[in-house]
């Protein structure tokens, strides 16, 4: 499937460097999202000396039709790419993911060294149901209209489209398969973090990415207030207080 980025990116969801120390932090955004959503982490991150990058996944941040010519293997590459950016600038790096972003980084722990990686609101199950007919209605629409929600955020840190492409919703179904296969595979400390309210996810997802991790450090956080997007909703300090000390914990190398 050929990519097709026109480049002509929606103001505020370009992607973000934080120069800091030796400390690299990678951030991945979520399923139709952009790199906005990860931004206020970013800085708070930043504050603390890390090198933050975030990246712009391939299809977002630019128009739904864009996004509708990737797949998972596109937005992979991606986050490979920032691995490598940051691996030029950076004594170790850790990885955080929302959403998508989280299913993204998890694989990218199964395959290539790193120091942490943390999961948010990554899907495994989805809480919408008729998920299971999506090869039906792609005979007949190729895009449907999100619910969107408000938060008590600048708007500069919500950029998003307001229309999932089916196709990408197909492809996001194939990397689900493709991570809970490799979750064996991951080795270094990680954070899993979920929200028991949330109408997007199914919380029990959470528990089976925590459950089929091998490594000697593993963690499952539960927020009780959050929607989906949990860098942005009302919890978000929570969220970041719990990543800082994930990122500071010492773990003894197994």
């Amino acid at each position: 499937m050929a990519v097709v980025d026109n480049l002509k990116i929606i103001p505020g969801a370009e992607p973000f460097l934080i120069k800091g120390g030796a400390r690299g932090a990678l951030l991945v955004h979520g399923f139709t999202g952009s790199p906005a959503e990860m931004r206020l982490l970013g800085e708070h991150l930043g504050n603390l000396g890390f090198t933050v990058l975030g990246i712009r996944l391939p299809g977002h941040g630019t128009t739904v039709q864009d996004m509708e010519q990737t797949d998972w293997r596109h937005w992979y590459g991606a986050v490979v790419d920032g691995w490598h950016i940051l691996n030029g600038l950076c004594n170790e790096i850790n990885v955080v993911g929302l959403s998508m972003g989280g299913l993204l980084s998890l694989k990218l722990a199964a395959n290539y060294p790193l120091a942490r990686v943390v999961s948010l609101s990554a899907p495994i199950f989805l809480a919408n149901r008729q998920i299971s007919f999506l090869p039906l209605y792609r005979l007949f629409r190729r895009f449907i209209t999100k619910k969107q929600r408000d938060y008590d955020v600048d708007p500069k840190y919500f950029i998003g489209y307001d229309q999932t492409p089916l196709s990408s919703l197909s492809s996001l179904l194939d990397l689900i398969r493709s991570v809970q296969a490799e979750l064996p595979l991951i080795t270094c400390p990680t954070l899993v973090l979920q929200s028991r309210r949330e109408h997007t996810v199914r919380p029990e997802s959470a528990s089976l990415i925590y459950e089929n991790l091998t490594t000697a450090h593993k963690e499952l956080f539960w927020l009780e207030k959050s929607g989906h997007v949990v860098t942005l909703d009302i919890e978000r300090e929570t969220v970041f207080e719990k990543i800082n000390v994930f990122l500071a914990t010492p773990f003894r190398k197994e």
